[in-house]
């Protein structure tokens, strides 16, 4: 089973919770591993997931390079 933090077009940053995966009453909580911006969530509450199963996809944030 699993629980969903975020959802598409969410602003997310670095260790921020993005999902629990849970499994024999143990839970495994999958962390952002960077600052960015949630492209894709691939799964939903209560869903099954399998070994290597891409949960959540994240691209960096657009509009914080400097300028000028």
């Amino acid at each position: 089973m699993i629980t969903v933090h975020v959802a598409t077009g969410d602003t997310v940053t670095a260790g921020q919770d993005l999902v629990i995966v849970e499994y024999m009453k143990t839970g495994q909580i999958v962390k952002s591993p960077g600052d960015g911006v949630v492209q894709r969530v691939s799964v939903e509450e209560g869903d099954r997931v399998d070994k290597g199963m891409r949960l959540v996809v994240l691209v960096p944030e657009v509009g914080e390079q400097g300028g000028g």
